[in-house]
């Protein structure tokens, strides 16, 4: 195998490991260096110990050193080994060793020194995974501080090189060309009237009968893959069509990755998994759907749920080199070449879609004081690491100063998420540690136990189940009951229900039916969700849910545990409490009163409360007229027509946002021992009044007056929400003697008169009173004068006295004058 590629560069990169001790290499895809790299630097002065290279999947792991033992005439498990969950081949011998990310930090952790190991290969680092992320920072860290000879490589067809060579340190970065096989892209465009597995059925065939080789054919997830399968079987009978993803037996997966020994073309339905570390030997032809399925945290749902997206151009390029790395290749892709550009070039890194609580809870342990300064490519955002810690803290791992407890340290231990791993420790103090291990593992390891929502029935059937991936998570659930045994002292504490025990991992997913169907619930942590009718679950009254899928408005519910009412009152007891409720109810404006006794979001029973806290009614009567405004409140005529004075003279004391962020203030006096909001008008005037202190109550006279002294001595309230501006209504008469138009506010603006007769009828409004004495005055009296003859209508209004009398009233008070 000297003619790979890679062989043309490995001097190069052996050099700079003996001068420097990290380095980055970049291949394409098939130049060999997921083989090649880590025996070559068995023989070197440095390399006195086992090298370690870190594979993205278990799959990945096990085919890469099965190959590379291969190639020196060994099995797996001498001189090259591997380390996955659910299997492990190794021995004394043993000097390279493949293993999963997480295996790798579960190793690092434990042995931040990693004695016996010479150097760390982290392969296909572009795939960005959380594991990997975490494994290259703590590998950088103990090689500044506890390790100056251990070697680091960084592996990738695509990373970007300067970017990690920078993380290491400015390493160096050596690139290999590769071998430049002929790869043809046939775009079949995209038919979304079609559902994906007809499409990929109907391109599969085409593929089979155009080209020759093998198929390897790339689709989101393993539903989608059955699917495609059965229709093939009816389409192609003759194809050896083969399933490759994490939940196919070692054997199935190996028919997928070699040659067919009888010489039968294969057709191979895999998921991201063959995307890349892989070499499926014999295939020649792609058949890309162009989908990618990923793990995405929900923030709202608290869930981990699968997401399905378009593919990345970086994951397209390496799906469709999967076709050309023996030979020349084709690789058809179902969407528009046109639309290739709009997809997004690299897949987005774990650290930033992930659910931290796992790489927390891992820092903490590491004794990480500022995760910040670490060697991050993407450091992990900091509002995600806030929550993290947040639920690490619920579940006693963590210390309210986010150090690391003594049953942190044990959960730490598990090699599983934190809240399965106090499950564990949690069944394991009352003797169920075999129990909740394999309960653990089922909603770890899809597949196992079958299909369904009903977790203790899927327990049971993986219980009777055969063949050597069900015989392997056994064997592995009951390692992980002894690990955890051997962290706990066992009280004599009774056992306690399954779903109890999953109530423990996940006490905000507890739900309660909310209908006889069986389709909505509630949960604990006030989240809904959905679960399909038909399920045996259905039925129910509890839930204990392990695991949904979808939006957070009704995710859909795929594993959980059924509970009964007794067990509830039981055994959740301590989660129950009484809480003092209160509700506003608008159709009868007041507030009620409840108290309640809940789990959580889940009302369990409500009676009215005869004693509500007074001050909490306080608070709740504020609340609500911030949240509905202070139309809310009866204000009268004057403390309406205050709010308006204030607004004109521009004191923001009343304004109706001020107002309302003082509520506490103003309001606050006037609720005591109420329970609506029916206060007196004049209290509610008084109260908006005293929030203006003395100059700024000049202010509002001088600026804003409350009313219009007329020449006759009669008062006019000033109306200041007038849509002409301040406007004041009065009999004409008032304004006798008055030659100079009235005006308020600073600088002066005039008052809009608005004029009327004896009578209270409208004559004119004006803002011109000069003008309007001199002009249409004249028209006013023709007039005025036959309706209200008693009345004066004088030529000269402007030189006249004031008064409202009539003309005999006002003619017998002046002879008396």
């Amino acid at each position: 195998m000297s003619d790979l590629p890679i062989h043309a560069v490995l001097p190069d990169l052996l050099a700079a490991l003996r001068d420097r001790k990290s380095a980055v290499l970049i291949a394409p895809p098939g130049a060999g260096k997921t083989t090649a790299v880590a025996p070559s630097l068995l023989n070197q002065p440095w390399c006195t110990g086992q090298v370690i290279v870190l594979s993205p999947r278990r799959v990945a792991a096990r085919a890469a050193a099965e190959r590379m033992a291969e190639l020196i005439g060994e099995e797996a498990g001498q001189t090259i080994g591997y380390v996955t969950r659910l299997d492990a081949k190794r021995s004394a011998k043993t000097r390279v060793l493949v293993v999963t990310e997480a295996i790798f930090v579960s190793t690092i952790l434990n042995d931040p020194e990693l004695q016996g190991v010479s150097a760390v290969l982290f392969d296909e680092a572009h795939e960005r995974h959380l594991d990997s992320d975490l494994g290259l920072a703590l590998a950088v860290e103990a090689q500044g501080v506890l390790r100056e000879d251990l070697r680091i490589v960084v592996m990738s067809a695509t990373i970007d090189g300067s970017r990690f060579a920078a993380l290491l340190g400015d390493a160096p970065v050596v690139e290999s060309e590769g071998k430049a096989h002929s790869l043809t892209v046939k775009w079949l465009g995209a038919r979304p009237d079609v559902k994906i597995e007809a499409a990929m059925a109907s391109a599969i065939q085409t593929a089979w009968r155009e080209e020759t080789g093998d198929i390897l054919a790339f689709l989101p997830g393993v539903a989608q893959i059955e699917r495609t399968a059965d229709l093939l079987a009816g389409r192609l009978p003759q194809a050896l069509v083969l399933p490759l993803h994490g939940q196919v037996e070692p054997v199935g997966q190996r028919a997928a990755i070699r040659r067919d020994p009888q010489g039968r073309r294969r057709i191979v339905l895999a998921t991201s998994i063959a995307e890349t570390s892989l070499t499926l030997d014999g295939v020649s032809v792609v058949v890309d759907a162009g989908l990618s399925r990923r793990a995405e945290f929900d923030k709202a749902a608290g869930v981990t749920r699968l997401v399905t997206t378009r593919a990345s151009q970086a994951s397209a390029a390496q799906r469709a080199g999967r076709a050309a790395r023996q030979g020349p290749g084709v690789a058809y892709r179902l969407w528009e070449e046109a639309a290739h550009a709009g997809r997004p070039a690299f897949d987005p890194p774990e650290v930033v879609t992930s659910d931290l609580s796992p790489l927390a809870l891992t820092l903490a342990q590491w004794g990480a004081g500022d995760p910040a300064a670490m060697a991050w490519l993407d450091p992990p955002p900091a509002a995600a690491m806030a929550a993290a810690r947040a639920s690490l803290q619920a579940l006693r791992a963590l210390d309210h100063e986010d150090r690391i407890s003594a049953h942190g340290r044990a959960m730490a231990r598990l090699p599983m998420e934190p809240a399965l791993a106090h499950m564990l420790l949690f069944a394991a103090e009352r003797g169920q540690a075999e129990q909740a291990a394999r309960l653990a593992l089922l909603l770890q390891e899809r597949g196992l136990g079958g299909r369904g929502e009903d977790l203790a029935r899927r327990l049971d059937r993986w219980a009777g189940e055969r063949g050597s991936r069900a015989e392997g998570s056994r064997k592995l659930a009951a390692r992980w009951a002894q690990m955890a045994l051997k962290l706990v002292v066992r009280g004599k504490i009774p056992e306690v229900p399954l779903a109890v025990l999953l109530a423990e991992a996940f006490p905000d997913r507890i739900a309660r039916a909310r209908g006889a169907s069986g389709e909505e619930w509630l949960s604990s942590g006030g989240r809904g969700y959905r679960l399909d009718p038909a399920s045996p679950l259905a039925t129910a009254k509890w839930l204990v849910i392990g695991d949904a899928q979808g939006e957070a408005k009704g995710a859909r519910i795929t594993a959980a545990i059924a509970l009964e009412d007794e067990e509830v009152t039981r055994h959740l007891s301590h989660r129950i409490e009484e809480r003092h409720s209160l509700a506003w109810n608008a159709s009868e404006g007041r507030v009620e009163a409840r108290l309640e006794r809940r789990l959580g979001a889940i009302v369990l029973a409500r009676v009215p409360d005869p004693k509500p806290d007074p001050d909490a009614v306080r608070a709740k009567l504020i609340e609500v007229v911030r949240e509905g405004g202070l139309g809310l409140l009866p204000l009268g005529d004057s403390a309406k027509a205050l709010i308006v004075r204030a607004g004109y003279a521009g004191l923001a004391a009343l304004s109706e946002s001020a107002l309302l962020e003082s509520l506490e203030e103003w309001l606050g006096p006037l609720l005591g021992g109420r329970r609506d909001l029916e206060i007196g008008a004049g209290r509610l005037h008084e109260a908006l009044l005293n929030l203006l202190d003395w100059n700024e109550r000049q202010t509002l006279d001088r600026l804003a007056p409350a009313e219009f002294r007329s020449p006759a001595g009669t008062g006019h309230a000033i109306d200041y929400g007038h849509e002409g501006g301040p406007c004041v209504e009065l009999r004409v008469q008032a304004l006798f003697g008055l030659e100079k138009h009235p005006c308020v506010g600073q600088p002066p603006r005039s008052l809009l008169l608005s004029l009327t007769s004896p009578g209270g009828k409208p004559i004119q409004t004006t803002a011109d009173l000069p003008g309007f004495w001199r002009g249409s005055w004249r028209d006013v009296v023709k007039d005025m004068k036959g309706r209200y003859p008693k009345h004066r209508w004088p030529d000269e209004p402007w030189a006249e006295d004031p008064s409202l009398k009539t003309k005999n009233a006002f003619n017998a008070q002046k002879g008396r004058a």
